[in-house]
């Protein structure tokens, strides 16, 4: 009778344990395949003797809580961006082609910032390349230090403005290069440099000096040199309006580029 009992109370007692092994093994074993849901909502499975899940576990649920934030932050910029894509295109204007009598060839290639213009003239090469239309800020002279006050109607550096450089070479010897801002009045003229053809980049070449310092002679003179190869004002009015086109189809190729990165 009494040995009954004890071999009951074994039997149970061993009963117990096996079942909470089996409970502890078929808790591990499930992790796998545990629903995500369970780890977001801070379900924790207990073991035998309280243990809980390894850490390796918790990393995972902070990283599920950092993917759900991040997939919710760019479905945001998505929409952001295809409203902007949808304005830029309503707000585009027809691209207008080039006057005729344009006297360069341009060439345009999309995702550049820059347009070249070619042209030959009786026996000289030039090439201009020009940048995308810029506002610049009035500059208040009295600031700049020259002790001079801006005059009513001097508004030039108010205006849009594109920068170009030109450069005028020849079959053999030397090239100018010209550094210059065209505004809508008229072409400004920021520096001149005097290269040789096979002259090595790593040489620090003699600029010349600034040329406003010319001799204001020299200067109108320089100003002619360009006006009757092309480079004129006439010349960048027109390629202005083909800048702003180029700026609008640029930047709706960047928003669909930005988009297509999200999307991925």
């Amino acid at each position: 009778m009494a040995f009954s009992a004890i071999v009951s109370r074994a039997t149970s007692a061993t009963a117990r344990y096996s079942i909470e092994f089996y409970i502890c093994r078929q808790s591990r074993r499930s992790l796998n395949n545990a629903p995500l849901r369970s780890l977001l909502t801070g379900e924790i499975l207990y073991c035998r003797g309280g243990s809980t899940l390894p850490s390796s576990f918790l990393s995972l649920a902070r990283f599920s809580s950092l993917l759900s934030k991040k997939q919710s932050a760019d479905a945001e910029l998505l929409q952001i961006i295809k409203s902007e894509i949808k304005s830029a295109e309503e707000e585009r204007r027809e691209t207008e082609e080039v006057p005729k009598g344009f006297p360069f060839e341009i060439q345009d290639e999309e995702g550049s910032n820059i347009v070249t213009l070619r042209r030959e003239y009786l026996g000289e090469k030039i090439e201009a390349f020009v940048s995308m239309p810029r506002m610049e800020e009035p500059v208040n002279n009295e600031e700049a230090g020259n002790g001079e006050a801006n005059h009513p109607g001097d508004e030039k550096t108010s205006q849009p403005a594109i920068p170009l450089t030109v450069n005028i070479s020849k079959t053999k010897g030397l090239n100018l290069e010209f550094s210059c801002t065209a505004y809508a009045d008229e072409i400004v003229i920021d520096s001149l440099s005097v290269q040789k053809n096979d002259e090595s980049d790593d040489v620090l070449a003699y600029e010349g000096p600034d040329f406003n310092d010319l001799d204001e002679n020299l200067q109108k003179a320089f100003h002619k040199f360009l006006e009757i190869r092309g480079i004129s004002p006439a010349t960048t009015n027109e390629l202005y309006e083909y800048m702003i086109n180029k700026d609008d189809r640029e930047y709706s190729r960047w928003l669909q580029n930005l988009k297509q990165f999200i999307e991925k």
